[in-house]
């Protein structure tokens, strides 16, 4: 079963990611409280998911324990493939969203995390970014499903 593993956000951007229980989305507009709402949002910046097994891949791999919420994506998931998802409509618990893009790795990461491999480690592993298509709330636990 595919499900939200953890949920983070931060006000301002370059501060450190709070790891939250729940967060309320708006159609085409993000998270609210999150560093990238906005009105007239940018469906690039609305939504971050990444996958729990390639950060667990990459802390075993080089003998670290960074923690999820460290990664700085808005969901981290579990059971779930990410790349395989651009074009698709998924529902997060009870929110509609299209995966739009790979999210790949930037050197902002590379700075905070303080491992200069995550490039290379996270380009093709770095997560997806979604579209919001309804209002709702996003809580740990919920189901992630492929609608379309």
């Amino acid at each position: 079963m595919s499900k939200v593993l953890k949920l983070g956000i931060t006000s301002n951007n370059n501060k450190k990611i709070e790891e939250v229980d729940s967060i309320k989305v708006l159609a085409n507009k993000g998270i609210v409280g999150d560093r990238h709402f906005d009105d007239y949002n940018d469906p690039y910046c609305q939504l971050s998911l990444i996958e729990s097994e390639n950060i667990d891949y990459y802390n075993t791999k080089f003998g670290l324990n960074i923690p999820y919420i460290d990664f700085r994506r808005n969901i981290i998931t579990k059971g779930v493939k990410l790349n395989d998802l651009i074009g698709k409509k998924l529902l997060i618990g009870d929110t509609k969203v299209e995966g739009i893009d790979l999210c790949r790795p930037c050197r902002h990461l590379t700075e905070m995390l303080n491992q200069t491999n995550i490039l290379k480690e996270f380009l093709r592993r770095g997560g997806l970014r979604c579209q919001i298509l309804s209002s709702s709330n996003i809580f740990i636990g919920d189901q992630i499903s492929v609608i379309d």
